[in-house]
């Protein structure tokens, strides 16, 4: 069996048991937030919400690169770790210790994610699969979720504590198609003395040949913890391989095409798309909060806030179906440029004639957006960035994304409905939008011609205003 089927496999299992906690949580007192609370409670709910990712982050994401055992203890060990939290917290369902246990369930479930997608480059042939592989575990963490649902609302009906003994049981089982994970383990780097790579356990000393790929063709070779092809050092938002594009194979007879430095350019498109994927994130936390006050504030029915989140469920689902297709035709930075523009453009119409079909529609293509986005930037991190630092490097951006989502939900809540109504918080959705579609764009153009991206050079113009100001 392949290795990516058991990864799959483990993550469907991860996915149930999450969705199981979270609906033996639903009615205790975690979430027993009023839905006419105070504007105050909701923001310090949010601001709660970053507690796991400041753990995550600093700490987490090193971890996973450098542990003994590699990802794979690290996936085994995240579900060992929620399965013994679930069954405290059958304890203390009403009891103040289940915060501490909830926190400690949501910071091995980031360090599970964290740990898959620093696994997803090693179990996939070729770097333009990776936005499919992506996307499969997509679908099926939204499948594990719909599967747990039933017998997790039935259970529920008779104790939330069946609930979490359910979800003990679901991550034990998730160890073990886990546990048949390609061995990985960590040895010093020759070419980076000192640092640690995550390179596979074989008997001879360089990695097992593919048997299933040829060898005459380099870009068909495996890549080495350190190794990157040419298309990972230099490429452009709409080249691809076999094309003659600077992000594609060099054509023969036709002279290589000059650019910036193989480092530089690596590390300038990742962040680029990084702080375009940040956008993306303040976005879908603006919209959420935005819709759901409007919904309050224009006394919706409850059956409305369902629907609201069904659409952005089914925008999700299209996005992550219709991910690989699209990847077919153009690579990973013009999608995530491309999915921005259209929720701009989508944004600027709902702002003409606002309502509630309107604003449906609307909640359906950010989730679109969310969905493809996210595909798209763990694509670009595992196809740029060396495989030793794929762990920290997910883990760093997470909490940057995190950060930007309650940045971003922070806004409507805060705001008085009177001073940011609807239609100007759709207007200002689509002008954020655009700024970033256009920056990021910007940035791709001046990378591939060796400049500046201009944020770069916004920033280094603002920071030098305020400290002539100073």
């Amino acid at each position: 069996m392949q290795p990516f089927t058991w990864l799959a496999r483990t993550h469907l299992l991860s996915a149930a048991g999450d969705a199981l906690i979270a609906i033996a949580l639903a009615g205790s007192l975690f979430f027993n937030l009023d839905p006419a609370a105070a504007r105050p409670k909701v923001a310090l709910y949010l601001l709660v919400t970053m507690a796991p990712f400041a753990l995550v982050g600093p700490l987490i994401g090193p971890l996973v690169d450098r542990a003994r055992g590699g990802r794979r203890s690290m996936i085994i060990g995240a579900g060992i770790v929620r399965a013994v939290l679930a069954l405290m917290m059958v304890r203390h369902l009403n009891s103040l210790l289940l915060f501490p246990e909830a926190f400690g369930a949501l910071v091995a479930g980031k360090t599970y994610h964290v740990a898959k997608s620093a696994v997803v480059p090693g179990l996939v042939r070729e770097q333009r699969d990776l936005v499919e592989a992506n996307s499969k575990l997509m679908l099926l963490s939204g499948l594990g979720g719909a599967l747990a649902a039933g017998p997790g609302l039935l259970l529920s009906l008779i104790s939330s504590r069946w609930v979490l003994v359910l979800a003990s049981v679901v991550f034990v089982l998730m160890t073990f198609p886990a546990a048949r994970l390609p061995r990985t383990a960590v040895r010093p780097s020759r070419s980076h003395p000192g640092e640690a790579d995550d390179v596979p356990q074989v008997p001879q000393p360089g990695p097992a040949p593919r048997l299933d790929r040829p060898h005459s063709d380099p870009y068909s070779e495996p890549l080495g913890p350190r190794q990157r092809r040419p298309s990972d050092l230099y490429t452009g938002p709409w080249g691809d391989e076999g094309g003659d594009e600077p992000g594609g194979r060099p054509q023969p007879g036709l002279p290589a095409v000059p650019g910036p430095a193989p480092g530089a350019t690596r590390r300038g498109g990742m962040l680029l798309a990084g702080s375009a994927m940040g956008v993306v994130r303040a976005i879908t936390g603006f919209t959420l909060f935005l819709i759901a006050f409007w919904l309050r504030t224009d006394d919706a029915a409850t059956w409305w806030f369902g629907f609201m989140f069904t659409a952005s469920a089914i925008g999700q689902l299209v996005g992550a179906v219709a991910a690989p297709m699209l990847r077919r035709r153009i690579r990973e930075e013009a999608l995530l440029a491309c999915t921005i523009l259209l929720a701009a453009l989508v944004s600027f119409y709902v702002a003409t004639a606002p309502d509630r079909v309107s604003v449906l529609g609307l909640a359906m293509v950010i989730g679109l957006m969310s969905a493809l986005g996210k595909l798209c930037f763990d694509a670009i991190v595992q196809r740029v960035e060396v495989p030793a630092d794929h762990g920290r490097t997910f883990a760093r951006f997470e909490t940057r994304f995190q950060l930007m989502w309650v940045i971003g939900a922070l806004v409507p809540v805060v705001t008085p409905n009177g001073i940011l109504p609807l239609r100007a918080g759709v207007m200002l959705l689509g002008i954020a939008a655009t700024v970033a579609a256009v920056l990021y764009l910007g940035g791709l153009w001046a990378l591939a011609r060796g400049r500046r991206p201009p944020s770069e050079v916004i920033a280094t113009r603002v920071r030098t205003r305020i400290r002539r100001k100073n």
